[in-house]
């Protein structure tokens, strides 16, 4: 079984920054990709920022240059630096991991998402 557990959403105001967390926990043998969408009301799930294995990052055009997404392989942990929020950055943060399990390949799990709220 795995969980994907998040933490650090809340409350914040407009140009103001939160840092949320995302840790794996299961018995897969490693991570791939992790990567965190958002989900505003009435609107699709995104994607916001994608990090590699290998420590490649990807962002969507309009967190890049205030979200860094990073990682800690050896807390199995996905981080994302949110700076100069904006109150259209408001949604619930969902974290994604790509798990490779021995003998079945890779499997993509998601958190129960974080909610992220900027008053303008």
């Amino acid at each position: 079984q795995v969980q994907l557990v998040e933490s650090g959403g809340g409350l914040v105001q407009a140009g103001g920054s939160l840092r949320l967390s995302c840790a794996a926990f299961g018995s897969f043998f490693s991570i791939r990709a992790m990567d965190w969408y958002r989900q505003a009301p009435g609107k699709q799930r995104e994607m916001v920022a994608r990090i590699t294995n290998g420590g490649t990052t990807t962002y969507a055009d309009d967190v890049n240059g205030r979200f860094t997404i990073s990682r800690d392989d050896a807390k199995n942990t996905v981080h994302l630096q949110m700076n100069s929020l904006k109150p259209e950055d408001t949604a619930v943060y969902y974290c994604s991991a790509d798990l490779l399990w021995i003998g079945v390949g890779v499997r993509t799990y998601w958190g129960q998402g974080t909610q992220v709220t900027v008053s303008s």
